[in-house]
């Protein structure tokens, strides 16, 4: 199992196993050790995983660190956790007073699901106030497990992960800022683009005027990239049927080819055929009722398409079926013993007909 499925996996057990952590200590062993171990780490291994690590805090001794990520006997990431129901905005500065009296480059404030990692871009030795890296586990998305994949045992490299961390701290600042902005525009965020297509006299009034607009055109162009995402996701979606269905025709006319002189069309599923076609020729055209033998069946079809199975005769020597496909494809076998008996499924056969005209359209 990679990686991003280990975070995956992890992730569909957080939410089922919420209601049964009611302390922080639970919430270390059942969420913040699992993910730690994920990273590659042996949360068993004092060489490895330091928990409860001390760090002095001037005169202040015995203070401890929840768990230190330990590499060649030094910590490189502190790990202070909470119980997964608080809030972490208070917390932060009890790992600013950690991080200054450690060789940690790296700290991680977690509660279980929201993580949130630190360093010290503004100021050596000094922990950034905001982190450079954040999100969510039970909604975390694949670029976010690519960049958690740099804190992987594996991959971890100091130097990398500090050159993408200032890119990554004010993308995700300015990424807040914008939505920020796109809920309740600011004046100075409203004046810059009335600027931009208004030439009169920039007063309140006009101000208060294009505040809206300015919020609806934003909407718009959100919702029509939107739209435009899904609509390459749908052509791309129906490239691949049609992709699918030109080989699986392909693959059909060459076993057919190879099997033809194995199978023989007996009277008996010729009789079938008719009945099931006098059947439906009321609710539609004859003619799109065509039929395929095969060595082990008898398909009675729509538009001569193999995709389009209306039903199949399995009319072996001892036992013999009428087969009709339900809603999910599957067939579902009924037991006759006269092709007689194939009348009481006429409506049977009707809402199969139903269905495969619904999936066309």
């Amino acid at each position: 199992m990679d990686f991003k499925d280990q975070i995956l996996q992890l992730a569909a057990r957080v939410e089922k196993l919420l209601p049964q952590l009611k302390t922080e200590e639970a919430t270390k062993n059942a969420l913040i050790m699992p993910f730690i171990q994920v990273l590659g780490y042996d949360v068993f291994n004092p060489f490895e995983v330091n928990p409860e690590f001390i760090a002095d805090i001037g005169i202040k001794k015995g203070e401890k660190v929840d768990y230190a990520i330990m590499k060649e006997g030094e910590p490189t990431i502190l790990i202070e956790c909470k119980h997964h129901l608080e809030k972490l905005d208070p917390h932060n500065s009890q790992l600013f007073r950690y991080f200054h009296t450690t060789k940690a480059k790296f700290g991680l404030l977690t509660n279980g699901l929201n993580y949130r990692f630190y360093t010290d871009l503004e100021e050596r030795n000094k922990m950034d106030s905001t982190p450079f890296f954040e999100f969510n586990i039970t909604e975390i998305k694949e670029t976010e497990i690519t960049e958690l994949k740099k804190f992987h045992k594996s991959y971890f490299d100091v130097e990398s992960i500090t050159n993408t961390a200032s890119e990554l701290k004010y993308l995700n600042e300015l990424k807040n800022l914008l939505l920020k902005e796109l809920l309740a525009p600011s004046e100075t965020f409203v004046s810059f683009f009335t600027k931009q297509v208004y030439s009169g006299v920039m007063t309140a009034r006009i101000k208060e005027q294009f505040g809206p607009i300015i919020k609806r055109s934003f909407n718009l162009l959100i919702s029509d990239a939107i739209n435009e995402r899904l609509k390459s996701a749908l052509n791309q979606e129906k490239q691949l049927e049609a992709a699918e269905a030109k080989t699986e025709e392909t693959l059909t006319a060459t076993a057919s080819t190879e099997t033809n002189s194995l199978i023989v069309t007996t009277e008996q599923e010729l009789e079938g055929f008719y009945i099931v076609k006098s059947l439906l020729r009321q609710h539609i055209d004859a003619k799109r009722i065509t039929y395929r033998d095969a060595q082990s069946y008898f398909a009675i079809l729509l538009d001569d398409n193999n995709r389009k199975t209306i039903c199949r005769l399995y009319l072996g020597a001892t036992k013999q079926y009428l087969a009709i496909p339900d809603e999910n494809k599957k067939e579902i076998k009924h037991e006759i013993q006269t092709l007689d008996e194939i009348y009481p499924y006429a409506d049977a056969l009707l809402e199969a007909i139903t269905r495969l005209e619904k999936r066309k359209n």
